[in-house]
């Protein structure tokens, strides 16, 4: 029998119980966990309802008229960011947060010089970015001074790469590449008695090479992501297309790098703050009658949401009393994908999912996502992990992803983590299909070394020979998967127990279990409800199933006494594959190989 990775299990064992036919439901919105039974009966009492662009180089100077050209796109700065300092530390390596562009004239301003007056603060910062710009430096507020009221009197507007460096890095042979070369170039300035900002001391003179104005929109004073921009990477990234195409876009709107005062990390860093659940029309409201009402009717529901800095919904994570139930007695194996709606239906749904007694596909928590970075999925899994009264799983298959792969190390860090193999193997042909021999010889080499081989050794020895016999040295898939091979490679994890799931479809499986609910115009309001019909149609089907195995009984197909034992103890399914295992040793012949 296959004892080590689809080895019979305490948790297949017929239990006496009768299981309900309706589904326990969900409470609302809420963080706290404070009220949550410490154990639960399975099931429960009720049911659920539930690259930076590089410039080329020129033999001369830039011209006045390039000058003029490039001081077109800038806006005012606000007064609030002037008046936080901290804000304005501008550095080329830093984000976009907290600048904004000066206001062009079409002309050349002129050098600061003492005596020069300005109506507000406002009106000064944005005169000297202008300046900045046209002659190549970054600017940023390096000192501040209030009266007794709180109102700014005295300021220190400078060079970006002013200042001394301080090394924060302990690692003194991987220093961090620095700016700051101690510039003097600034213009003090203070509040006269009429409410005037006179500048008291200027210095113009640098220690440094200034950049040419083409350049100084990779200077953080002189990036601005106007509205126009934002729109269409908002909107594009709601029709899920990559941030390098999206940031091309841009590129190619604005007739090249050069006419952009912007570079894709800015623009990453708009839509890693921008994004959130998209719930559609109606979608938010029902979601939060939804709870409500399962609240009202089951005290074990449990539900958390994620807000963004703006109160937005960003992702939501429920799970019911029946799927907590259920962890206490088929927890030791969870799979977890985000794929297969969200792929499908653009529904970004992120199950976790077990196997029952059965074989069946079981709830045990769902989540919607905004986004698959790690630190989603790390909210996600503390969540699920405080809901389940704060036990881990013991193993845990998901598909080959890094941000994944990260946040569990994390937030399960003495779970097995293991790639889901047929998530894998069905990539072969995407990958490795254009190859020669692909379907002489490769495919079939490939499979043999990965099901054939018993230990690690033979794994590797296996592989060695495949990728040298059909000259693959230099396929980076390959070269990726064998270095994580630990992750997804029977022979490094069979010692483990996987309760059948590792090398079948069993999230999918769950969700093909919406199929005929959702379809790919379903709103996340239909969702909701048609997510609680499908969970009452799953609750039917383990009914039935119970209801067979304590009513029926499976004939033996030998006179083995071991097999006699599976038939009392196990349900009906699993007893099945037993009999498959036997079936097996009764065709095996043996012979003497040694006395």
């Amino acid at each position: 029998m296959g004892e080590n990775e689809d080895g019979m299990h305490p948790f297949y064992i017929n239990m006496p119980y009768n299981s309900p036919s309706t589904l326990v439901d969900y409470s609302p919105f809420s963080d706290s966990f404070e009220q949550m039974p410490p154990y639960m009966s399975y099931p429960p009492p009720s049911n659920p309802n539930d690259l930076r662009q590089e410039v080329p180089p020129t033999s001369t100077l830039p011209t006045f008229q390039e000058f003029e050209q490039n001081l077109r796109s800038t806006s005012r700065m606000t007064a609030e960011s002037c008046l936080d300092a901290d804000e304005m530390v501008f550095d080329i390596n830093e984000d976009l947060e907290g600048t904004t562009v000066v206001e062009d004239d079409e002309v050349r301003v002129e050098a600061p010089r003492s005596g020069m007056e300005f109506d507000s603060m406002k009106d000064l910062t944005a005169y000297y970015k202008q300046y900045a710009k046209q002659e190549g430096f970054g600017v940023r507020i390096q000192r501040t001074r209030k009266d007794d009221e709180g109102r700014p009197v005295y300021v220190t507007v400078g060079c970006a790469r002013g200042g001394k460096y301080n090394p924060t890095n302990n690692n003194i042979s991987k220093p961090r590449p620095t700016t700051r070369t101690d510039c003097k170039v600034r213009v003090n300035a203070t509040l006269s008695k009429n409410d005037k900002w006179v500048l008291t001391t200027v210095e113009n003179v640098h220690n440094h090479i200034t950049v040419s104005p083409k350049k100084t929109r990779f200077l953080r004073s002189h990036k601005h992501l106007d509205e126009y921009s934002q729109r269409i990477l908002d909107l594009n990234d709601r029709a899920d297309i990559r941030m390098n195409k999206n940031f091309y876009s841009l590129v190619v709107d604005a007739g090249g790098f050069e006419n952009l005062q912007f570079q894709e990390k800015d623009c990453r860093n708009f839509i890693d703050k921008a994004r959130h659940l998209r719930l559609g029309k109606g979608g938010g409201e029902a979601l939060n009658q939804y709870f409500r009402r399962m609240r009202d009717r089951n005290d074990g529901f449990v539900s958390s949401m994620d807000l963004d800095d703006e109160g937005r919904l960003r992702n939501v994570f429920w799970a019911d009393a029946r799927s907590r139930a259920a962890y206490e007695y088929f927890g030791d194996v969870v799979t977890f994908d985000t794929t297969y709606l969200t792929n499908r239906y653009g529904m970004p749904f992120a199950p976790f999912v077990g196997v029952n007694h059965h074989g069946q596909s079981i709830l045990l928590g769902a989540g919607l996502l905004s986004n698959e970075d790690t630190e989603t999925f790390m909210w996600l899994f503390r969540m699920w992990l405080d809901c389940m009264n704060g036990r881990a799983p013991k193993a845990m298959i998901t598909d080959q992803d890094r941000a994944m792969k990260s946040a569990i190390a994390i937030v399960f860090p003495e779970t097995c983590h293991r790639y889901c193999l047929w998530h894998i193997m069905r990539k072969l042909p995407e990958k490795l299909g254009s190859h020669a021999q692909f379907n002489a010889g490769l495919k079939t080499d490939l499979q043999t070394a990965l099901y054939d081989s018993h230990t690690s050794g033979e794994f590797e020895e296996s592989w060695g020979q495949v990728i040298s016999k059909y000259d693959l040295h230099g396929n980076k898939w390959l070269q990726s998967l064998y270095e994580e091979r630990s992750f997804w490679v029977p022979a490094y994890l069979k010692s483990v127990f996987w309760a059948g799931m590792s090398t079948t479809q069993r999230s999918e499986s769950m969700n093909a279990f919406f199929d005929g609910y959702v379809h790919s115009g379903t709103i996340l309001k239909e969702f909701v409800d048609q997510f609680d019909n499908a969970l009452r149609k799953k609750v039917e089907v383990e009914t039935m199933a119970d209801f067979n195995s304590s009513n029926q009984t499976s004939p033996c197909v030998s006179h083995l006494n071991i097999e006699k034992q599976f038939q009392r103890l196990y349900t009906n399914t699993k007893f099945k594959e037993v009999q498959r295992e036997v079936l097996g040793l009764m065709c095996c012949n043996c012979e003497l190989v040694s006395t």
